[in-house]
């Protein structure tokens, strides 16, 4: 049954752990595992709207093997994902992220400063639509190399368009949370917890969305709680 105190779509917790301790922690950089414990003693298990360790690494990796410069992030919390991203970019790349809650993003301020990272993220309080209008209409459209997006699921068709229009062709946009616990394997019946009932459809219908649409090569991955990767086509 689906949990969302358990952002992990792996069940087994043995064979996770496994993978923590023996990837994924021993080179998971100090601030990074700093903001981390930080976010957990604050929020406790509202944490888990932070990436888990083994997804950030993913994503870390993935951005040096793009050579990616110029980032997008949509949704920050604490800003695991985006002081993973940051450490990942060369010295002159930049990363915009947006989210409303500033409070949030400054639990994990100080674990970016002490990387040393600041002078790469823009941080715009903000609601992300009128940011990413913004952004096309001052000609920042195929401009970007990487766009995460981890905010509201009933928005992920929405920020699908936008988000099209501002990364490059060939350009990578990543959405989390896309196995919604598991639920999306759930009957309605068996999908008991509010909070999963209340955004899974959503979850499924832009998925089915993303496998037909022709402008983008996709693979949903089953890592953290599902991560779905989009490569713009033309």
């Amino acid at each position: 049954m689906a949990d969302w105190t358990k952002t992990n779509i792996l069940k087994n917790d043995a064979l996770l752990q496994y993978i923590f301790q023996t990837s994924a922690y021993p080179k998971e950089h100090q601030q990074l595992k700093e903001l981390r414990e930080a976010s957990a003693q604050k929020y406790k298990d509202m944490s888990v709207m932070n990436v888990p360790v083994d997804e950030a690494q993913f994503l870390s990796l993935l951005l040096k093997i793009m050579n990616a410069k110029k980032t997008l992030e949509i949704g920050v919390f604490t800003g695991y994902s985006l002081l993973a991203t940051a450490l990942a970019l060369p010295d002159d790349g930049k990363v915009i992220a947006i989210d409303p809650d500033e409070e949030a993003y400054e639990t994990g301020s100080p674990f970016i400063k002490k990387a040393g990272m600041q002078h790469k993220i823009k941080f715009i309080p903000s609601d992300a639509f009128l940011v990413l209008d913004e952004l096309i209409k001052n000609g920042e459209e195929g401009s970007f190399d990487f766009i995460f997006v981890d905010a509201y699921k009933s928005d992920y068709l929405k920020f699908h368009e936008l988000t099209l229009k501002l990364v490059k062709v060939g350009g990578i946009i990543a959405y989390d949370n896309t196995l919604w616990y598991g639920s999306v394997v759930e009957s309605e019946k068996e999908v008991v917890d509010d909070l999963i009932k209340k955004y899974r459809n959503f979850v499924i219908e832009f998925n089915s969305f993303i496998a037909a649409d022709p402008r983008v090569d996709s693979s949903l991955l089953s890592i953290g709680d599902g991560l779905s990767l989009c490569r713009r086509l033309f």
